[in-house]
C-alpha cells in the first residue's frame, strides 16, 4: 500500500485523544442554550448548575468517591500542582518532607523542585529496570516529617503501572497523605480510591476522549489542602474562576464512557499492542521494549533503537503519515534524553533513540500493519547514515 493510499495513522494517544461524538453532543447545549453562569442565582444558572453537578457525580462514580470530594480545574498539570503545593502549604507546621519517584511527570517533579526552593525536603525514589518503584523503599523513605507521598498510577512514557494499592496502604498505615497522578490511568486502569488508599488523585479529560483544558482533583474528605487559585467562591470556595461548564459536562460524559467497560476496551488494545511489539522486535535488530513486559498500560509500546535519534525517527514517520512521540527531548531545545528512560538504567545513547507508540480508538489492525511495514525501513535508512552505526565487519566480529 502506498503512502498516498494510506490514511494518516495516529499513534500518540498518550499525548491526547480526539473528543468522542457522544461527548461533543453532551457539551453542545452548554455553549449557547444553557450559557448562564452556574454560580449565579437567577434562572439562567439552573441548567448549567445541573450540568456541573451531574458531571461531578459521574467523576465520583468512576473513582469510587463521593461528589463532594471532586473539584474541577483546568487539567492534569493544575491538579498535580494543587495537590502537592496544597498539601505542603496546609501541613508545613506538621512536616516538610515529600516522597515521590524519579519518573514522575514534570508537573509533579517541577512542583517538588519549586517546593525545595521554599525549604521543603523531597526524596526522589529510584525505579527498577522496568520503571517500577519498590513499595518497601517508599516505606523506608517515610519519616516523622513526611506529609505526602506522590506516586503516579501509570507512567506516561513507558506505560508501567505502579503498585498503587500497596503504596496507598503503606501511606495510610503511616498517617501520611497519598497522592497519585492518574492522568494516564483513568479509563485504562480500574480505580477505587478507598480500596487503593488514595487521598488525592489528578485526572485530565483529554486523555480519555474528552475535551482539552479541563481536569479534576479528587480530595478525600478531611484532607488538609490549601487553595491554589484564589479570587472567587467557585468549587465550594476551593478553586476560583467561572466554571468551564461545557468542558465539565464533557469530562463527566467522557469518564462515564471510558470506565464503562475497561476490561473489554483493554483486550482490544492489548491485542494490537502485543502484535505491534512482537513485530517491531522481530523485524528490527538492536531494538528493545522499554517498561514492564506485563504490568503496563494496554495501549503502550515504547521502544529504543540503537544508533539512531528519536527526533529523526519521528520526522521520517511523520513524512509517511504516522504520528508518534519520543522520550528524547531534542525537539525541546534540550540535549538530554528522557528522564524516565535514564531512571530505568538505559544508557544515554539508547535513551536518545526511543519511540513511543500509543494506540487508541482511532486505530485498527490495518494501522498496525502499516507501522510494521514502515518502521523497519525508517530505522534501516537512519542507521545507514548514522555516524553511530558500527561498520558491518566490526559488528559481525563483535557478535562472534
Amino acid at each position: 500500500m502506498s503512502n498516498q493510499d494510506q490514511r494518516p495513522v495516529y499513534m500518540d494517544h498518550a499525548a491526547t485523544t480526539f473528543t468522542k461524538p457522544e461527548v461533543l453532543a453532551a457539551m453542545e447545549p452548554y455553549f449557547s442554550r444553557y450559557f448562564g453562569n452556574p454560580s449565579s442565582l437567577y434562572r439562567f444558572a439552573g441548567e448549567p448548575r445541573k450540568g456541573v453537578e451531574a458531571a461531578r457525580g459521574q467523576v465520583a462514580a468512576a473513582l469510587g468517591a463521593t461528589p463532594g470530594e471532586i473539584y474541577f480545574c483546568a487539567g492534569g498539570s493544575e491538579a498535580d500542582n494543587w495537590a502537592i503545593k496544597g498539601v505542603a502549604l496546609a501541613n508545613h507546621k506538621r512536616g516538610d518532607h515529600i516522597v515521590t519517584t524519579a519518573i514522575e511527570h514534570h508537573a509533579v517533579l517541577h512542583t517538588c523542585e519549586w517546593l525545595e526552593k521554599q525549604g521543603f525536603s523531597v526524596t526522589y525514589l529510584p525505579v527498577d529496570k522496568f520503571g517500577r518503584v519498590d513499595p518497601g523503599e517508599v516505606e523506608e523513605a517515610i519519616t516523622g516529617r513526611t506529609i505526602l507521598v506522590s506516586v503516579m498510577a501509570a507512567n506516561n512514557e513507558i506505560g508501567t503501572v505502579q503498585p498503587i494499592a500497596r503504596i496507598g496502604k503503606i501511606a495510610r498505615d503511616r498517617g501520611v497523605l497519598f497522592h497519585t497522578d492518574a492522568v494516564q490511568a483513568v479509563g485504562a486502569v480500574p480505580i477505587d480510591v478507598d480500596a487503593m488508599g488514595i487521598d488525592l488523585l489528578s485526572l485530565s479529560a483529554h486523555k480519555f476522549y474528552g475535551p482539552k483544558g479541563i481536569g479534576a482533583l479528587y480530595v478525600r474528605r478531611g484532607s488538609r489542602l490549601e487553595n491554589l487559585v484564589h479570587g472567587g467562591g467557585q468549587e465550594r470556595g476551593r478553586r476560583a474562576g467561572t466554571e468551564n461548564v461545557p468542558g465539565i459536562v464533557g469530562l463527566g460524559r467522557a469518564i462515564e464512557l471510558a470506565t464503562a467497560d475497561i476490561e473489554g476496551h483493554n483486550r482490544r488494545l492489548a491485542a494490537m499492542r502485543d502484535r505491534l511489539i512482537r513485530g517491531v522486535l522481530d523485524a528490527i535488530p538492536d531494538s528493545r521494549l522499554n517498561g514492564h513486559p506485563t504490568e503496563r498500560l494496554a495501549n503502550n509500546a515504547n521502544f529504543s533503537f540503537r544508533y539512531v535519534e528519536g527526533e529523526s525517527i519521528l520526522l521520517m514517520l511523520d513524512a509517511r503519515g504516522i504520528a508518534a512521540s519520543t522520550g528524547s527531548a531534542c525537539s525541546s531545545a534540550s540535549l538530554e534524553p528522557s528522564h524516565v528512560l535514564l531512571a530505568t538504567g538505559l544508557p544515554h545513547e539508547e535513551a536518545h533513540g526511543s519511540l513511543r507508540l500509543t494506540l487508541g480508538d482511532a486505530n485498527s489492525e490495518e494501522d498496525v500493519d502499516y507501522v510494521l511495514e514502515v518502521l523497519p525501513d525508517v530505522i534501516g535508512r537512519l542507521r545507514q547514515i548514522s555516524p553511530l552505526t558500527p561498520p558491518a565487519g566490526k559488528k559481525v566480529q563483535e557478535a562472534e
